[in-house]
């Protein structure tokens, strides 16, 4: 849900009170005509304010908190679970721990990956990092929760996972819906980093070593199920535009 503009003005007034738009454009990397766009129409993007956010040294996720619709973000957050924590890792990463452990010995560049915690992995934010954290949190029933709370047809939010995208409202509210930390789909959606959301260094390097070597192989093997189905779909759509485009000479 955009941000009013008033209160976006106010809030930027509070970061930056002695510099222009102009100025504030060329250090956030926002285009100054889509910010005007944003004012005239009253409605502010959340990714505005965390780019503005990020060049005046101000933590993403306070500045979300100071608008009414993200409130509750302000304060402490219930840390991620294990299971986000492994959500937010991509199928790539999941199969090189696979190698790395197949070995008799993990080989030295594994050990000083895992040393490096979090450099050793890819961002937190993946090609299915939204339908992983929702499948991490889902009891069976969260789907049907965040669409009586939201009013989303739940085919139109399965349509969003699908994607790989949702909006930080949604996400949000998905949160709540769940009974976990607020910031876990701002992070999975690529709205916020891990660091800005709070989330410990290493955290997910943690939940991955802390997994069997079984319980990795099943996942990683869930992923790659689910990649292929995804693939396989994507060139029978290929197929059937080109048959399309064939027929009509």
């Amino acid at each position: 849900m955009p941000l009013p503009a008033k209160a976006f003005q106010r809030w930027l007034h509070g970061i930056a009170p002695d510099t222009s738009i102009a100025d504030v454009c060329r250090l956030s990397g926002v285009k100054r005509t889509t910010l005007a766009q944003q004012l005239v129409r009253g409605k502010v993007a959340e990714s505005t304010v965390v780019s503005i956010s990020r060049a005046f040294n101000v933590n993403p996720v306070t500045s979300l908190a100071y608008f009414e619709t993200y409130r509750d973000l302000a304060g402490s957050q219930i840390p991620p679970s294990p299971r986000e924590l492994v959500s937010q890792i991509a199928t790539v990463d999941l199969l090189r721990a696979m190698i790395a452990r197949s070995g008799n010995e993990p080989a030295p560049e594994a050990s000083g990956a895992r040393q490096a915690g979090l450099l050793a992995l890819g961002p937190a934010a993946h090609a299915t990092s939204v339908k992983n954290w929702v499948d991490a949190i889902d009891d069976g029933e969260l789907r049907h929760r965040v669409s009586a709370a939201t009013g989303i047809a739940p085919q139109n939010y399965s349509a969003q996972l699908t994607a790989n995208r949702m909006a930080p409202e949604v996400a949000i509210a998905t949160s709540r819906a769940a009974g976990v930390g607020l910031t876990g789909g701002l992070v999975a959606t690529g709205l916020v980093t891990e660091a800005e959301a709070g989330w410990g260094p290493g955290s997910r390097q943690a939940a991955l070593d802390m997994l069997t070597d079984g319980d990795l192989a099943v996942l990683a093997g869930d992923r790659l199920q689910a990649m292929g189905k995804t693939l396989r779909r994507q060139e029978q759509d290929q197929e059937q535009t080109e048959l399309i485009l064939e027929n009509l000479g």
